[in-house]
């Protein structure tokens, strides 16, 4: 059973590594001459594209955990080697993104990983900032429901104050007739 699982990640591995091995070589051909400096092949995209086998090698192996996790779910060691996995080849795939972008976006394709940018400031939230938090949108809920209500009790007022003005002539003169004609 681990025989077979082992020669179908090896498969698999072979396929990728004959797919980025194209891109690598398209790689060369469109690099300059006088690109190097000094004798020197640091500028080369063939000495930056050493990460490819790494990450490569670490898909087979995150897939194969992957698969080993979904038969046995309570498997400590392996989900730990299954994310110490995805963190190096995170971390390649961001050295390989900073370095040569075209064989980085190649190999994403290829060996159909989704690279997602981390957060800038990844911060740990914690249940008291949670509650907090919370509690202050709670208030300011209350404090604008609070707002509403007396805006409606001062409109009702004015309104009220309006509509008394209104009934109660300026003039006292013709106040007393009608006053006068109701009894």
């Amino acid at each position: 059973m681990a025989a077979q699982a082992r020669g179908s990640g090896v498969t698999m591995l072979r396929a990728a590594w004959r797919a980025l091995s194209s891109v690598r070589a398209q790689a060369v051909a469109q690099a300059p001459g006088s690109a190097l400096r000094g004798g020197g092949s640091a500028s080369l995209p063939s000495a930056r594209c050493g990460l490819q086998t790494p990450i490569v090698a670490l898909t087979v192996r995150i897939r194969s955990y992957e698969e080993h996790m979904q038969k046995h779910r309570k498997d400590k060691a392996h989900k730990r080697h299954l994310l110490m996995s995805i963190d190096r080849r995170n971390k390649m795939l961001k050295l390989l993104r900073q370095t040569n972008y075209e064989v980085f976006e190649k190999a994403c394709k290829e060996l159909g990983v989704e690279y997602t940018i981390p957060p800038l400031h990844a911060q740990k939230v914690h249940r008291r900032i949670l509650a907090k938090k919370a509690l202050c949108i709670r208030v300011f809920q209350e404090v604008q429901k609070l707002k509403k209500q007396r805006k409606a009790l001062k409109d009702a007022a004015a309104a009220a104050k309006k509509q008394r003005n209104q009934e109660v002539p300026k003039d006292p003169s013709q106040a007393l007739p009608d006053m006068t004609r109701k009894n």
